[in-house]
């Protein structure tokens, strides 16, 4: 009840403050990234369903310390044939009672214990792995989204900017100020626009699809609020490749899964070859009076004996399963550098391409943008002219919006592949 109300809160503030913007629909929510992590933390049934793995786990090792059971068994007679009694006692009856013990030899039950403790922490490492996975969608998603909603807001203006052409050639149709072919060829363009606009709506809706998902929240349209004045400031200089490598190595939980399965199959191999040792099972017995004499005690002890089945497979098996996560280590190991220097190489190359546009072009693109549409307008500036204005007016936004994303996207694969959060917006 408590996360409820806390969550409600939060969507109410958010949603009073996004019904205040202009344009922004009512089940809108506008949210800051730590917000954003905030609710899915809280929220997401994955990282629920992987937390009661971790419970399940750990139950285990309490399992996994108990002992074998004491074995008990009473005998006694049915029918007294000479005195015609079912169930006779005392000097006309026969009761006979075991009591019998397993115990684990070669040191099995220490072993076992190993086992499930490593399991434990196996699923540890698998929530961390399964959180740094889903966070890095989230963020993704959350800068991604910011970006396609700035390429959709130009369509939004250049789409309105030509319906305002075309409504004002409507009202001019039949004097002969506009030629048809000038009419056709603006109105190819909208539809040209909107079109384009159709898919990049598709596209932003998949992504906001996979963001409410990861939320866990239905019916609301997530409004990146996104502090531009930080992403300016990323810096890929301030990341030496072999300190980010060796975070990597240190802290990434795949590379502790990776290293545990090995730790895992080396304990499976001790225990398997522990269980070609037959266990001792001790006995202790009564007979009242059938044994060759009467209240009889007998003390003894049991041993299978190992004449055909020594676990042999099972000790082969986990032999070669070492060298298999032996293996697996290794390659995970190797895919980290190359991961890192990846990641790292594409936010150098993203970021000198941003800096290196003029930092006046887009401001020049947006003061121009009011001007060429009057001018066509009162038809100082001829129609091929103004349409290719617009095009590369939209062209050159949606290509700095994916230089931008590129780059942000980069510095957000340097968090996931070395394991630490080096980027916070």
């Amino acid at each position: 009840m408590k996360l409820a109300a806390l969550v409600l809160c939060l969507l109410s503030a958010v949603v009073a403050k996004s019904q205040s913007d202009v344009g922004l629909r009512p089940d809108t929510l506008r949210m800051k990234l730590d917000s954003v992590e905030t609710v899915f933390l809280r929220k997401n049934l994955m990282l629920l369903a992987q937390r009661y793995n971790i419970d399940a786990q750990k139950a285990l090792v309490a399992q996994a310390r108990l002992f074998p059971n004491p074995n008990l068994t009473v005998g006694t007679t049915l029918y007294q044939t000479a005195t015609k009694q079912f169930f006779p006692v005392g000097s006309n009856g026969e009761v006979s009672v075991g009591l019998s013990q397993l115990i684990l030899l070669a040191g099995k039950h220490n072993k076992q214990i190993k086992i499930a403790q490593a399991n434990a922490t196996l699923s540890e490492y698998q929530f961390y792995d399964l959180l740094r996975t889903l966070k890095h969608s989230l963020r993704t998603d959350f800068f991604n989204i910011h970006f396609l909603m700035q390429s959709a807001a130009v369509y939004h203006t250049e789409i309105a900017a030509l319906q305002q052409v075309t409504d004002a050639f409507a009202q001019q149709k039949g004097k002969g100020y506009i030629s048809e072919k000038e009419v056709i060829r603006v109105k190819a363009q909208l539809y040209d626009l909107q079109s384009e606009y159709n898919d990049l709506q598709m596209q932003l809706n998949d992504v906001q699809s996979e963001m409410r998902t990861l939320l866990q929240a239905r019916n609301v349209f997530v409004v990146p609020d996104v502090d531009d004045a930080a992403l300016t400031k990323l810096d890929p200089t301030k990341y030496p490749l072999a300190a980010v490598i060796d975070s990597a190595y240190a802290t990434r939980p795949d590379m502790k899964i990776a290293k545990l399965n090995s730790s895992l199959s080396t304990l499976n191999y001790k225990l398997q070859r522990a269980m070609g040792v037959p266990d001792l099972t001790i006995n202790l017995n009564y007979d009242q009076q059938g044994g060759y004499v009467k209240n009889l005690t007998t003390l003894g002890f049991g041993v299978e004996l190992p004449a055909f089945n020594r676990n042999q497979g099972n000790i082969k098996s986990a032999k070669a399963q070492i060298k298999y996560n032996e293996a697996m280590f290794d390659a995970t190991r190797a895919g980290v550098e190359e991961q890192v220097y990846n990641c790292l190489q594409r936010a150098f190359e993203n970021d000198k391409l941003l800096k290196s546009r003029d930092a006046s072009f887009e401001h020049d693109f947006d003061r121009l943008q009011a001007e060429v549409l009057k001018n066509y307008q009162v038809r100082n500036m001829s129609l091929l002219e103004f349409l290719d204005f617009y095009d590369s007016y939209k062209q050159n936004t949606l290509q700095i919006n994916a230089i931008q994303f590129n780059r942000v996207s980069a510095f957000e694969d340097l968090n996931f592949y070395s394991g630490v959060d080096y980027f916070k917006n």
